[in-house]
């Protein structure tokens, strides 16, 4: 199996989410579900087949996080340095418009855009990756080419 790059505050997140499921979420769906069956027949009560599904949901994500979790492969980034790589914190500014971004370099089971991290198999992670302060990179988007300059390179 191939190991899964995390950081160590995306490993403790998804590890706070998969124990919030099992210590909360778990309970209180059993809990709906026997309340549910307790308002008789169960083919037409929509109450018991809303709860089942999303007991089918939580344990699920329950079973994908222990599995990412298991093939898991923490990485401090405060021990890196150099070009950017998983883990780095990226400066750019958009060569059109002038605007500043900031990103992290994460893996794919941490990565959430709105809150800058960038999963590290998308276009623009995998244009930063082995380029430094200062070079500039081009990447193929949706919308069009967009340059970027890559201002700083932290590892944080």
């Amino acid at each position: 199996m191939e190991k899964i790059p995390l950081t160590r505050s995306g490993a403790v997140q998804l590890e706070g989410e998969m124990k919030t499921l099992k210590s909360v979420e778990r309970p209180n769906i059993i809990k709906a579900i026997a309340e549910a069956r307790e308002l008789g027949d169960l083919k037409e009560n929509a109450e018991y087949h809303s709860a089942r599904e999303k007991q089918g949901f939580i344990e699920g994500r329950i079973k994908e996080l222990e599995a990412i979790l298991g093939l898991a492969d923490i990485i401090d980034p405060a021990k890196l340095s150099g070009s950017v790589k998983f883990g780095a914190t990226v400066t750019l500014v958009d060569e059109d418009t002038d605007e500043e971004k900031i990103y992290q370099v994460v893996g794919e089971p941490e990565a959430d855009i709105e809150s800058g991290k960038l999963n590290m198999r998308s276009p623009l992670a995998r244009a930063l990756i082995g380029k430094e302060e200062g070079d500039s990179i081009e990447v193929r988007t949706p919308g069009g080419a967009r340059s970027y300059e890559i201002l700083k390179v932290d590892f944080i």
